[in-house]
């Protein structure tokens, strides 16, 4: 009986040794560049360990602060913040030393400042970058490979011995959220911002108008957000004649727009705003209706779809309007590059509108069998919003339908219409972002059983594995020299039908993960039925997180 005792009590210690040693694993999504690791040794991480780095660089004590948050939050061990101190189990250190080495006028990629190198054995754990960003990329590394410990008291975590050295793909990895449709508070914007973060992207395009709502404070136009943000009322599903009847509205104050901006920089995201032009625009015409070609009223737009009202093209007062919406935008947005639409702009009203012929006489635009008189005159708006913005160093970007009219070598062309659009921009020397509709567009269903999801736009056409499968340098299509103008991936989350948070996250999850190892990894890194087997550690830091997901894929 006491050999059952004493079988029993050293059974029951093992377990309870097993369960306060858990172990990291390196195999995250998105996968590293390079992983070479030795599973034979372990350091142990435990609480009291400390973090150095360099208490002189702002941005080094936040990503210290980071990653220890994200350890005790994974697996309740409590790091010590101790800069400065060379005997530090975990340092944090900014510089490569093969830097050195650089010859005269040689220069690093956007993607190799980036880069950081993680080394883990008997001395602790080795964190090296160039810049602050690699310390929060590697930081994002390690805290994903943490194991997900409900029981927190004395956990210690075997990390085995590792070299990991990574950067990134492409130097642009977005993603769209349309807060024109509905409206997303700061709180949820953060949110995403920090899922975005978990996944390496670096580009938040954020869409701030639209006909169904303005949501951009224009301190110089006080009207414009306060009533153009507001629709009477809004369709119940499709467009069928069945609306809800309750006052819809929302917008963001300038000082809202700041603090988004500088929550997703010290995250190392980039604000692309974006005011779309000159369609898209019924809730500006809604406020000031003699910037339409008909003189109103307008409506602000309560169901989905492509308006025919559009800013005027005849009209001086037009351009006015948009450099004072736009000047206030770059004051608020410290982006490089605005997003100007420009998709979708129906010429109806131009046909008939007495200005905008006018207009057209005027800049003696004509037909050429290719390009309507019409299409020209939008890419006269174009060319003005564009030289307007290149006076305040910015570029614009916009949907592929602004390369008809023929745009400067600086414009980003983002292809939506399937690839052909960015094919062709990126052989004219015109830098493109993939974000082709087939491929990146998340607002439809990412599983075949559409009855069993809430509702989304469209059919499926947009799985998990067929996100993933995309590659988007289109290598049969362009040489070395213009794939060079591919930039980078985005995947866009359009909000006819996804009112809540709840909703947003479901559709952005996991597609996120995957859209992520197309942005980030090499093609012969990618394995969709190894991706599956890496995203369930993933989902439990969903979990962590709060937010919502599909628990399928396809």
């Amino acid at each position: 009986m006491k050999k059952l005792f004493l079988l029993t009590f050293i059974i029951a210690c093992i377990a309870g040794n097993t369960a306060l040693a858990q172990r990291a694993d390196y195999n995250i999504i998105p996968l590293p560049k390079q992983v070479d690791t030795d599973t034979t040794q372990y350091f142990t991480l435990q609480s009291g360990m400390g973090i150095a780095y360099d208490a002189s660089n702002e941005e080094a004590v936040r990503n210290a602060k980071f990653f220890s948050e994200w350890v005790e939050q994974s697996t309740g061990i409590k790091l010590a913040l101790t800069p400065n101190d060379k005997k530090a189990s975990i340092r944090m250190s900014l510089g490569f030393a093969s830097d050195k080495k650089l010859r005269e006028g040689e220069t690093l990629t956007e993607q190799q400042q980036e880069a950081y190198k993680i080394n883990i054995d008997d001395n602790g754990i080795l964190i090296e970058a160039r810049n602050p960003v690699g310390l929060f990329r590697a930081a994002q590394t390690l805290r994903k490979a943490m194991p997900i410990v409900k029981n927190t008291k004395d956990v210690k975590v075997e990390m085995p011995y590792a070299k990991i050295q990574d950067e990134p793909r492409f130097v642009y990895r977005g993603t769209l959220l349309d807060c024109g449709r509905h409206f997303f508070t700061v709180d949820v914007i953060k949110q995403m911002l920090d899922v975005m973060a978990l996944h390496g992207c670096n580009q938040f395009h954020w869409h701030l108008t639209e006909d169904q709502g303005w949501r951009f404070e224009v301190k110089a136009l006080p009207n414009l957000a306060l009533h153009g943000s507001v629709r009477q009322e809004t369709t119940v599903g499709p467009n069928v004649g069945i609306y809800d009847g309750i006052p819809y509205g929302g917008y963001y104050t300038q000082e809202q727009c700041r603090d988004v901006v500088r929550y997703a920089a010290e995250r190392y995201i980039n604000v692309v705003p974006e005011i779309d032009l000159p369609g898209h625009m019924q809730s500006a015409l809604h406020v000031y209706p003699h910037l339409g070609c008909t003189g109103g009223p307008y409506p602000v737009r309560t169901y989905w779809g492509v308006s025919r009202e559009v800013l005027c093209g005849g009209n001086p007062e037009t351009m006015t309007f948009l450099k004072t919406v736009l000047g206030e935008l770059c004051d608020v947005f410290p982006s490089k590059i605005i997003h100007i639409g420009g998709d979708e702009c129906p010429k109806d009203r131009w046909k008939a509108c007495p200005k905008c012929q006018a207009k057209i006489k005027e800049l003696g635009l004509v037909s050429d069998g290719k390009r309507t008189a019409e299409n020209q005159l939008q890419s006269y708006i174009n060319k003005e919003v564009e030289a307007f913005l290149a006076e305040r160093g910015r570029d614009i970007i916009g949907w592929d339908e602004i390369l008809e009219g023929g745009l400067s070598g600086k414009s980003i062309i983002m292809s939506w219409r399937g690839t052909k659009g960015g094919i062709e921009a990126a052989k004219q020397g015109h830098r493109v972002i993939m974000s082709p509709n087939v491929y990146s567009y998340i607002d439809h269903p990412q599983l075949k059983d559409v009855a069993k999801q809430p509702r989304t736009t469209g059919s499926y056409i947009v799985s998990a594995s067929k996100m993933y499968s995309f590659e988007p340098l289109m290598k049969e299509e362009l040489n070395d020299e213009q794939q060079d103008y591919i930039l980078g991936v985005q995947a866009n989350l359009w909000t006819e039908h996804v009112a809540y948070p709840e909703h947003l996250f479901y559709q952005l999850l996991p597609r996120l993960g995957a859209m992520s190892e197309v942005q980030w990894c090499n093609p012969e890194q990618k394995d969709f039925e190894y991706f599956k087997a890496r995203l369930p550690h993933l989902k439990k830091i969903y979990d962590l997180m709060g937010v919502k997901y599909c628990t399928g894929i396809e």
